[in-house]
């Protein structure tokens, strides 16, 4: 338990308030061993000791990153109205992938209890906009995509379920629906990556892929750690590929 411990305590900040934090608290107290709600209140006490003056974007931990997926992740998941077990096992491959064995078990000792309570999405993503930068918003959206594609299939309540998600994100419908377009493999929607429209002129093509290169370049979510890079460097992938793709179709 002392390594549950040490991974709540140095890496939590925002989310150990709020919504998020009323969720992992039912978690602890249902599903987490050893581990109690006043454990908690201590961890969440000792966190504002550490909350320092300046921009509330300095208070987001790589952890807080990893808490909003769990909480937003079992959302997704139940939109549909079943819990899919390939999802559960994107879900935990990829904090395996991102964190480590050890931290990913960690991590799903909450997500156990987390994804059997009824969460507002709504309250949970105003926490999640007032204490995380637009890039990183963007990134968990791509990861919501992910988890409902692992099933093979997106329904359209994970579709309305995600849309709903970044609307309370302040993640805008053009930003979404360029997410959107890198999860399905069909031509036009090289131009939707880019937020563009197949009529665009050569030269709007390469602005538009400009522009994409700057507002999902990897080096935005640095400060997130090495562990969420992969997903950055994927969504990064997609806009490279879409671009390549307008520009052999139109022998640019």
């Amino acid at each position: 338990m002392g390594s549950f411990t040490k991974w709540l305590g140095a890496g939590l900040g925002f989310s150990l308030g709020g919504p998020i934090g009323a969720a992992i608290g039912f978690a602890i107290g249902q599903f987490v061993s050893g581990f109690s709600n006043e454990d908690l209140n201590k961890e969440q006490q000792a966190y504002q000791r550490r909350v320092k003056t300046g921009s509330r974007f300095e208070q987001t931990q790589s952890g807080d990153f990893e808490i909003c997926l769990l909480v937003l992740a079992s959302i997704v998941i139940k939109a549909d109205g079943k819990v899919d077990q390939r999802e559960l096992d994107f879900v935990r491959n990829q904090f395996v992938n991102m964190y480590g064995k050890q931290r990913a078990n960690n991590a799903f000792k909450l997500f156990n209890g987390i994804i059997k309570k009824e969460v507002s999405a709504r309250q949970v993503c105003i926490q999640i906009r007032q204490n995380m930068p637009h890039a990183s918003r963007l990134q968990l959206v791509h990861f919501l995509f992910g988890i409902a594609k692992s099933d093979q299939y997106v329904v359209q309540a994970e579709l309305e379920e995600i849309k709903k998600i970044a609307g309370y994100l302040y993640v805008n419908l053009q930003d979404y629906e360029s997410i959107k377009a890198m999860f399905f493999d069909v031509s036009a929607n090289a131009f939707k990556i880019l937020e563009i429209s197949e009529s665009a002129s050569n030269e709007e093509v390469k602005k538009g892929y400009r522009k994409m290169v700057k507002k999902y370049h990897p080096d935005k979510l640095q400060d997130l750690g090495e562990a969420h890079l992969k997903g950055a460097n994927e969504k990064f992938q997609s806009i490279q590929s879409a671009y390549e793709t307008i520009k052999k179709e139109r022998g640019m």
